[in-house]
């Protein structure tokens, strides 16, 4: 696959990242990523038959169905008759997918960009003087014309238009066209409209589109170019700047528009498992912090989007979809919202949005104590609507964490349970939140509705002898089981300086968390400890980025930058063209769970921006 005859040269050097490879006709579908942006709902590959001339697709990523193997296919004569083009290149950029088909005396370079939720424009440039035809059927549905436009109302209900030049002929025959291209080049424009729409609308629209189809091109690169250049840091080095574009590229395909009832855009966790087509909330926080760098706006609308499901006791839920009746509110999830509202303020400064979060936010946050705190004595413990322990480690994050194998549940009133144990991490999470609560409270001028002081002081978690940090059981006893959670305090910048250095030298022990990629959810040395466990074991990159971040916070910059660059260097597909995962093992650096997931994505790019940066003491 040939990356490297684009003329963009700051684009150019981040071809290929990614494949986009895909085999429509295929009984089981490939792993690889689509080419989609802008929260759109379809997507495009590049077909593994190099016969094939032009992009598959559209892939329709919420019902999980090709609405056509390739729609676009450009040949020498009308459809059915001998094709002298072939594939001879593509590439997937940050921005585009590109194709160029030779043929005898000819060339021709095809480029599509996704330039809107419901908008993707295909230019072609024809470099011979022969006419060319493009072709295409959809595999359900037909084709009505109007104008210089072909429409058709999918059996889902939602309109897919595809819009030409004034004075191309257009022909179609069911889910079938045709059209003639004279022209040295063209602009097309596919549209897809998965919200309802009147006809009459989107066909004004699609005519517009197509009338500024250059200009909404070059704004569309000029987005990524203001991505890339102002996140890139040049003291780094280009295999590294290659891992934060391919994250944001991760981020940015993963991108879903707001549909039926979800009311803001957000980013799933990963477009390519067909289980998350959805927003999930710890997710959604960690989305929103990378993305504050990136895309403000987007940032906002993904905590937006969570807090639209806010109920009326300030319980947010663990995942939300298109069709509310799949919500889950057995469990929330830990509490890093005023983490990501306090990122996205950092970046943009816009009061505003802090003014909109703030009394949601305060409201959450108190939802814990009313309902996660069984004996009152102000330390939190995971729990769930439903009694289930199931749905309690959901909420936690780490669904089947080795500290939980003996874990009971307590009721409260109804509708709301407790594990029996008081949770570190949540512990930490919690007096985070208050502090940003309380930093909030006093850029709006309002008063606290809260602790101005510290709910606890870390040391009720650390113990002394092992020099680390655990849960402990209702009735006080440590569960004295080595997790990623012990070094939270760390992270929130909660620990004092001396217990920070007892738990760093567990951190760095080989036996326990140094391994070949550093900080698995499990100490290497615990019997129960499983390479590909889920979070029994494996690398998880949210866990990573809360153990190095933690390291630079108490003045070990060094160390820091020496674990990111194992990680950077010996993730299995991420300095080549693989995608990023949901997990990987932690001794041979293989990847496990989900490919292309946007957590892991987020935080690799804010391991990125944070590499080599001067050391923060607490």
């Amino acid at each position: 696959m040939g990356c490297n005859t684009v003329k963009s040269p700051k684009m150019d050097s981040y071809g290929g990242l990614l494949r986009v490879e895909q085999q429509p006709e295929g009984s089981t579908r490939r792993t690889n990523p689509f080419y989609t942006d802008r929260g759109a709902w379809i997507g495009f590959g590049i077909h593994e038959n190099k016969n094939v001339t032009g992009f598959c697709g559209p892939y329709d990523l919420d019902g999980r169905t090709w609405l056509s193997s390739a729609l676009l296919q450009i040949g020498t004569a009308p459809t059915g008759e001998k094709n002298l083009l072939s594939r001879d290149s593509s590439c997937y950029y940050p921005d585009r997918l590109w194709m160029r088909l030779r043929g005898k005396d000819m060339e021709v370079e095809q480029t599509l960009k996704q330039v809107s939720s419901t908008t993707a424009i295909l230019h072609i440039k024809n470099k011979a003087s022969k006419v060319l035809w493009i072709y295409g059927n959809l595999n359900q549905g037909k084709w009505t014309l109007a104008g210089n436009t072909l429409w058709s109302k999918l059996p889902n209900g939602e309109l897919l238009l595809l819009s030409f030049e004034a004075g191309v002929n257009l022909n179609s025959n069911q889910g079938k066209y045709e059209a003639c291209l004279e022209k040295a080049e063209t602009e097309i424009v596919l549209t897809h409209y998965a919200n309802p729409i009147t006809l009459e609308k989107a066909l004004v629209a699609t005519k517009t589109a197509v009338e500024q189809s250059k200009a909404l091109s070059i704004q569309h690169t000029a987005r990524w170019a203001n991505y890339i250049s102002s996140n890139t840091r040049p003291e780094l080095s280009m295999e590294e700047h290659r891992i934060m574009v391919k994250s944001m590229m991760t981020l940015m395909s993963n991108w879903r528009s707001a549909k039926k009832e979800l009311k803001h855009d957000g980013v799933v966790p990963s477009h390519v498992a067909d289980y998350f087509v959805g927003f999930w909330a710890w997710d959604s926080w960690k989305h929103a912090v990378a993305l504050a760098q990136i895309d403000p706006a987007l940032a906002k609308d993904q905590v937006r989007a969570m807090f639209d499901f806010q109920d009326s006791v300030g319980m947010i839920a663990d995942c939300i979809y298109t069709d509310h009746r799949e919500n889950n509110y057995r469990d929330s999830k830990p509490p890093l919202a005023a983490w990501a509202v306090n990122a996205i303020y950092e970046a943009d400064h816009d009061l505003s949005f802090v003014r909109e979060m703030y009394d949601k936010l305060v409201l959450y946050h108190q939802w814990w104590f009313r309902y996660r705190d069984h004996n009152k004595n102000g330390i939190c413990e995971y729990g769930a609507t439903d009694g289930t322990l199931e749905a309690a480690k959901w909420e936690c994050g780490m669904d089947n964490a080795i500290r939980y194998d003996s874990t009971q549940m307590l009721w409260n009133e109804k509708g709301a349970w407790s594990m029996n144990q008081e949770s570190v991490e949540l512990s930490a999470y919690l007096e985070l939140e208050r502090k940003y609560l309380l930093h909030f409270a006093e850029l709006l001028g309002v008063p606290f509705r809260g602790k101005k002081e510290p709910y606890l002081a870390m040391d009720y978690f650390f113990d002394q002898e092992q020099g680390y940090y655990f849960d402990r059981k209702l009735d006080g006893a440590l569960i004295p089981c080595f997790g990623p959670e012990g070094w939270s305090p760390l992270w929130t910048g909660l620990a004092t300086v001396p217990q920070a250095e007892a738990v760093i030298r567990v951190m760095q022990d080989t036996a326990k968390f140094a391994s070949f990629v550093p900080f698995p959810t499990a100490a290497l040395d615990n019997a129960k400890f499983m390479d590909r466990g889920y979070w029994r074991g494996p690398i998880w990159l949210d866990q990573v980025y809360f153990a190095v971040s933690g390291l630079r916070k108490y003045g070990y910059q060094k160390e820091a930058d020496l674990y990111t660059k194992q990680v950077f260097e010996r993730l299995e597909g991420l300095s080549d063209n693989g995608p990023i995962h949901e997990n990987y093992e932690a001794r041979t650096g293989k990847r496990l769970k989900a490919p292309h997931f946007s957590w892991s994505a987020a935080h690799l790019f804010l391991l990125y921006k944070e590499l080599k940066t001067p050391q923060q003491k607490k």
